[in-house]
């Protein structure tokens, strides 16, 4: 799958994830070049917000070297329009055996949230190896995923941790050698992509840049 492979090859390089709900297509533009300008070229935009098919379809046509994915992918529907409008991966905050069939189906990189060693295991059956742990810290944390990640490590599973993750945790996730990268809304806040404090985001990006090149 060198779609795949090449997605979370990208995803291992750049560690860090920002997860973005985005009211208003007109501050899709100015997004994107703050993360690229602050060394994180990659979104995860969620479909919480009405404008998020048209954020992905403006990035996807003119920003092309941003990694585009799709957040909150919940159904099929959803799915399919992610990939219509040009995002790269999907992510979702469970395991739906119907959305994944269908991600294998159109070829969508597709991590589905989970959990419990049943929700690997699961995921495992349909040949997947990379997987979204939601919600991360009120799950158990660092200590728990590296529990719940140790019987299926000769596997080659990888983990992007997602919920509750901040500036001061992240590199504690990214220490261990199951997790991928790490997904995060305090990169690039609700309030602050609304506000359009992009000088904001763009130090923010250096900032987790410089910490995770001196830490890891």
């Amino acid at each position: 799958m060198p779609a795949q492979t090449e997605v979370y090859d990208r995803m291992r390089g750049l560690r860090v994830i920002p997860v973005v709900a985005i009211d208003k297509v007109d501050a899709a533009l100015p997004l994107a070049d703050a993360l690229i300008a602050g060394g994180l070229p990659v979104a995860e935009i969620t479909f919480r917000t009405k404008a998020a098919a048209d954020v992905m379809r403006l990035l996807a046509a003119k920003r092309p070297q941003l990694l585009l994915g799709a957040g909150t992918v919940l159904n099929v529907t959803d799915l399919q329009l992610a990939k219509d409008c040009g995002a790269r991966f999907a992510v979702a905050p469970g395991f739906n055996p119907d959305v994944v069939k269908a991600a294998l189906d159109i070829g969508l990189p597709f991590a589905p949230g989970v959990m419990t060693p049943t929700d690997i295991e699961a995921a495992l059956s349909f040949g997947l190896s990379t997987l979204k742990y939601f919600p991360a810290e009120a799950a158990g944390g660092v200590a728990f995923l590296k529990s719940l990640s140790a019987p299926y490590k000769h596997l080659g599973i990888r983990f992007i941790p997602t919920g509750g993750i901040s500036a001061q945790n992240a590199a504690a996730y990214l220490s261990l050698e199951t997790v991928l990268a790490v997904g995060g809304t305090w990169v690039a806040q609700r309030d602050s992509v609304a506000s359009g404090r992009w000088d904001e985001i763009i130090e923010t990006c250096r900032e987790i840049c410089h910490s995770l090149s001196s830490s890891l």
